[in-house]
């Protein structure tokens, strides 16, 4: 039982650390203006809306880095190659991402990537059950 949890707790971390590092990147790239501050929701709001393509593309790559690290990771941990830890991991940060598509001004196109890419757990999960044989 242990074990269990600890794969999705670790699938949830690994995942998290690599949709953070992309967002960090991103707002290197395309920093707040001067005289936002952060913790103001209806600022942020702002600011996202007005993001272009490429800043938006990379919080969808930083998504899809997470879900396949969460699928592949979880499955590692529990290795007992059942997928139930990566599809746990997936559904998780795919009600987090709804929730940050509702209260954020994104796109349809974003809606409908940000949904599909929580899918990836599966590769992730995939490329964890490959042993390579010399």
């Amino acid at each position: 039982m242990g074990r269990r949890i600890l794969a999705v707790v670790g699938g949830l971390l690994a995942g998290s650390i690599c949709i953070w590092l992309m967002e960090a990147l991103g707002h290197f790239l395309y920093p707040l203006p001067a005289g936002v501050e952060p913790t103001s929701v209806e600022a942020f709001k702002a600011y996202v809306s007005t993001l272009p393509f490429a800043a938006l593309l990379l919080v969808l790559v930083g998504y899809s880095l997470g879900a396949v690290v969460s699928g592949f990771i979880s499955t590692k941990i529990a290795n007992d190659g059942k997928n139930r830890y990566a599809i746990i991991c997936g559904v998780f940060f795919l009600l987090a991402t709804v929730y940050n598509m509702i209260m954020l001004p994104t796109p349809v196109w974003f809606w409908v990537l940000g949904i599909l890419l929580w899918g990836l757990v599966l590769i992730g999960y995939k490329l964890a059950l490959n042993n390579t044989k010399a």
